[in-house]
Order: structure tokens, then C-alpha cells, then sequence
């Protein structure tokens, strides 16, 4: 059976763009593969070291969020990346073989270092927290990550830390594939990507009335300014919540009736909101489950730690023994 190895940043409640993007595709995965599902929180450390406080909860959080959407415990290995202290040797020593180059040509590193003008991108932990990312994938020998388009150059250089270290020492590890997800993006109540720090998300555990209020206040087609004016659902971000939503009968009639301009843009986002609301409803009894049990996520989590340092201590033996240490 493969390995699929995969990790969230604890940085707050988890959204609708987490789902399509990332959940819902662990979710096939866990019925298929041996899953390893980690909270990243030190690399949460790369970019907001400086406020490290909400870590904690925010871990707690995320760990409650998947368990909602339902990532199931028996099914996958849920753990802390902090709590396997293997992850930080193994770091350690893959960046001894790893050029600087191979860091600073990064993409994702160059992107960022442009958009979070407000903090201290400065750093070795910044700048080389893709051979830790490295790490916590080989760790578990995965054979393949699922990840969005914009994460594929990691998963690359991961690639090129594996054969490095297979040719200088003796082969371990498999070079692990990327696992695109389906849906790369899903729109914010905005327009934009749909993110936290943009305050245009909508939240797995938002209650039917804020996602209801949220989503009919969304964006559409900005030349659609009086009821009456025709549309182009193409130029819609509400209308990529069709795509994701929506039947292909439910797309073709409200296409046309932005086109029409037979009905407003009010009536065409209650046919999606309504399967959005569908979709969720379940996530949010199995949430309300498990609030209902004090200490149930840390249980899990201890569970989760136990089986991955398990497997980590084996891989870290097999490391050691290749570098005669």
C-alpha cells in the first residue's frame, strides 16, 4: 500500500477553500492509502515566530475541523509535527547536503518574500523550512503528496533532496509524487482566493445563518450594477461556487438567466447556498460530537503521536546507520 504524507499550518478555522482544496481529496485518500495527516505547527514558527501564542489552539482547532469533515482516526495517522522529535534531526541533517541555491530559487519563497512585506522574512527557519517540509515527507518513506499547484515546486525539491541523499549515503527513501488536488482555488466572498487574512472566508464551523448572510453578500459580475442588466457568469466569482456545487441542469438555468437577465443575482447564489449548506450540515454534527467530549482531540493526538514516532524512530535508525553515526 502507498504512503500519502500531507500537513496543515495550525493558523485558524479552516474554510471552505480548505475543504474543496485539500479535505475532501485526504478523505478518498485515507479509504485507499496509508495516511499520515500532521499539524505543522513548526512550521507556523517560519513566518509568525514573533506571536508563537495561538499555536496551541489553533492546533486544537484544526484537529477538531478535519475530524468534522471526517477524517477518521482508525482510517489514518492524525498527529503534532512538534511531538516527533525525529522530524527536527532529520532536518538537521539534510540541510548539511542541500545547496542554498536550491532555497533561494524557490518560487514560493520568492513570492513571499514580495506579499508579507509586514514581517521578518530574514531567517534560516524561512528560508530553509522546505528541507524540514523535506523531512516530514520522507519521514514516512511517502510515496506521494497531495498538494495545490503553487506547493508542487516543494514537493520537487524533495525529490532532488531524495536522490542526493540515496547517491552520497545509500538509498532509503523513495522519491515521492506529486498528488495534484482537483480543485486548485475556490473563490473568497470578495472575489479573491479565499483566505483568513483576507476576512473573506467562509468557515467549516460557521453556523446556516452566517454562511447564508456571508455568501449572499458575495461579489458577482460587476457589470451586472441594476437587476435588469444582463451577465456573464463566466466573470462571476459566485458562479465558480456553481462549478463546484451545483448540478449541470442548475449551471445551464442560471446561466441563463444572468444572461437574460430573467433572474438577480440573489436568486442565482440561493441554488448553490443551498447545497453548501447541505454539505456542511454534517460536518457540523459530527463537530458538535465531539466539543461534547472534553479531551477527546488530545486523546486522539496522543494516539496519532504514538504510531508516527513508531515508524519515525525506524526511519531515523536507518538514517544514522547510513551517515555512520
Amino acid at each position: 500500500m502507498d504512503t500519502i504524507v500531507s500537513g496543515m499550518r495550525p493558523t485558524g478555522r479552516l474554510h471552505l477553500g480548505h475543504f474543496q482544496g485539500a479535505l475532501k481529496n485526504w478523505l478518498r485518500l485515507q479509504e485507499r492509502f496509508q495516511c499520515y495527516f500532521f499539524v505543522a505547527d513548526w512550521h507556523a514558527l517560519t513566518t509568525d515566530y514573533a506571536t508563537p501564542q495561538g499555536i496551541l489552539q489553533s492546533s486544537h482547532e484544526i484537529v477538531l475541523d478535519w475530524l468534522s469533515v471526517g477524517l477518521d482516526p482508525e482510517r489514518c495517522v492524525i498527529f503534532c509535527q512538534s511531538q516527533i522529535k525525529e522530524h527536527a534531526e532529520l532536518h538537521l541533517l539534510l540541510s548539511m547536503i542541500v545547496p542554498v541555491a536550491w532555497l533561494e530559487r524557490n518560487p514560493t519563497y520568492k513570492e513571499q518574500i514580495k506579499e508579507l512585506t509586514g514581517k521578518d522574512l530574514s531567517t534560516y527557519g524561512f528560508l530553509g523550512y522546505p528541507v524540514l517540509q523535506a523531512a516530514d515527507i520522507i519521514m514516512y518513506k511517502a510515496n506521494r503528496v497531495p498538494v495545490g499547484v503553487d506547493q508542487a515546486p516543494h514537493v520537487e525539491l524533495t525529490r532532488e533532496i531524495v536522490r542526493r541523499f540515496n547517491q552520497v549515503y545509500r538509498p532509503i527513501f523513495p522519491e515521492p509524487e506529486v498528488l495534484l488536488t482537483e480543485i486548485q482555488k475556490l473563490p473568497g466572498t470578495d472575489g479573491r482566493k479565499m483566505s483568513k487574512s483576507y476576512g473573506n472566508a467562509v468557515f467549516l464551523s460557521d453556523d446556516p445563518k452566517e454562511v447564508d448572510r456571508k455568501l449572499s453578500r458575495m461579489v458577482t459580475d460587476p457589470a451586472r450594477v441594476k437587476r435588469n442588466d444582463p451577465g456573464e457568469p463566466e466573470k462571476c466569482p459566485a458562479f465558480q461556487f456553481h462549478r463546484v456545487y451545483s448540478t449541470a441542469d442548475e449551471m445551464a438555468e442560471v446561466s441563463r438567466g444572468c444572461r437574460t437577465a430573467a433572474i438577480g443575482c440573489l436568486d442565482c447564489k440561493k441554488v448553490m447556498i443551498k447545497h453548501v449548506l447541505e454539505e456542511l450540515a454534517p460536518m457540523r454534527e459530527r463537530r458538535a460530537q465531539f466539543e461534547d467530549r472534553p479531551g477527546h482531540v488530545e486523546e486522539i493526538l496522543r494516539q496519532g503521536n504514538r504510531r508516527a514516532q513508531e515508524v519515525a524512530a525506524v526511519t531515523m535508525n536507518e538514517v544514522r546507520g547510513a551517515l555512520g553515526l
